[in-house]
């Protein structure tokens, strides 16, 4: 009986902002798996280029991105369904979409994502080559994910964003601007040339598949109902104000340590440079700082995409195949599921044939094609549910967050068609 009161008791939506705080998980994990060593590049080179003027673009940024992930979470709660489940209620289009997306982004991420680690784990540890490294990383992640539970990643991917924070702020702490400095640079302007620089700084942050999972890391941690939506929302705001800071503090490395010097950032060779610059003025154990910000940024998103993409997948799996079976109940999806570990094995293992043979061109323009439609792919999705009669009048969109997710909606598509255009000319 003392058992039974127990589970009660902890199934219960917290109350007070304490027992909030002490529960909040899911958010930390999105966060940790939407941030990574791209949007420590692109923060730094803007910051490198101008200052601390497209602070505000951060900021911006960082709200959209939460209205997103707080948009899925809600859905999850309010209706006690996937967002697969709602996808599907909008038509075969959405899940069509999702299913090409899902294969061909996996394939291709799965070896950007390893390779990014091993770069930065090379650098630190040059004992294997980094395809070497690649592998490693690869392969950890699949036993992590494989033998593990939802509890042991959340707790690897808190420390980790523990670490990925402490060092890139610890950094940034030796070149801090000025108060007025960085007010100013809260005054949203944009200076001549830059607009479509403002507007992929605002749409980079943080924004990746793994928003998506959000509401089955949500279902892990048995948060169910309408009562849980104050929780979530908490849960969300703590995660994206830490992604937030991420970003501010790559700015303030960028705009005070770069700013004036003619040496290029480019890509994630970049990062090892600036860890070498940053070692030869202020001595080895800041060059190790700035290493182990670039690791846990890459290792943290190859993580959550090995444990969070799976669960879209499988869930693809089942809405297919209870359509094909009339008046069969879908069962809810699990880490043990087969759909489930057959992508990620596919996360895995066949995009190592990318690491000796590059990336064909015709699929980076298929992945170009498909990444650029995802996130507006996203907000008009969440648009349509949150605003229907799918949901409970009290918890549907009230205007800010129709404002906010149509505002993401006119972004995503410019920079979807910005993204389009480059890649056919």
């Amino acid at each position: 009986m003392e058992q039974h009161v127990q589970t009660v008791a902890e199934s219960k939506a917290p109350r007070t902002f304490k027992e909030r705080l002490m529960k909040v998980g899911p958010g930390l994990v999105a966060a940790a798996a939407g941030v990574g060593a791209p949007d420590l590049v692109a923060s730094i080179v803007v910051g490198k280029t101008y200052g601390m003027v497209f602070l505000w673009a951060i900021v911006i940024g960082s709200i959209i991105k939460y209205s997103l992930n707080e948009g899925v979470g809600r859905w999850h709660l309010a209706t006690g369904k996937t967002i697969l489940d709602g996808w599907h209620s909008l038509g075969p289009w959405a899940t069509g979409y999702f299913s090409v997306y899902a294969i061909i982004w996996g394939f291709v991420y799965g070896a950007t994502a390893a390779m990014t680690s091993g770069m930065a784990m090379h650098a630190m540890f040059p004992v294997f080559p980094i395809w070497g490294w690649a592998v490693v990383h690869s392969l950890a992640g699949f036993i992590l994910v494989y033998i593990g539970r939802y509890q042991l990643f959340e707790r690897i991917m808190t420390a980790l964003v523990f670490m990925m924070f402490v060092t890139i702020v610890g950094t940034a702490c030796f070149f801090l601007p000025g108060i007025p400095e960085l007010l100013n640079g809260l005054v949203p302007r944009v200076p001549e040339g830059s607009l479509f620089l403002a507007l992929g700084l605002i749409g980079g942050i943080g924004g990746t598949m793994t928003m998506a999972s959000y509401g089955y890391w949500l279902k892990e941690k048995e948060w169910k109902g309408k009562e849980w939506v104050p929780m979530m929302k908490l849960d969300s705001k703590v995660g994206y104000t830490l992604t937030g800071l991420f970003c501010v503090a790559s700015l303030i490395i960028g705009a005070q340590f770069l700013a004036g010097s003619a040496v290029e950032i480019r890509g994630n060779e970049g990062l090892v440079t600036l860890a070498q610059m940053l070692g030869d003025r202020f001595g080895t154990p800041l060059y190790w700082l700035f290493l182990l910000a670039f690791w846990t940024s890459s290792f943290s998103s190859l993580l959550g995409v090995w444990n969070g993409v799976p669960y879209l997948f499988a869930d693809f799996i089942h809405t297919v195949r209870v359509k094909k079976q009339n008046g069969r109940k879908k069962k809810p999806v699990s880490e043990k599921d087969p759909a489930y570990r057959f992508y990620l094995f596919w996360l895995t293992f066949p995009p190592m044939l990318l690491y000796a043979f590059g990336k064909p061109v015709e699929l980076i323009i298929i992945f170009g094609v498909l990444r650029s439609l995802f996130m507006p792919f996203l907000a008009v999705t969440l648009m349509l549910l949150l605003n229907s009669g799918r949901v409970d009048p009290s918890v549907r969109n009230k205007s800010f967050a129709n404002i906010v997710l149509g505002a993401s909606l006119l972004l995503f598509a410019i920079l979807g068609v910005n993204e389009l255009i480059s890649l056919f000319t």
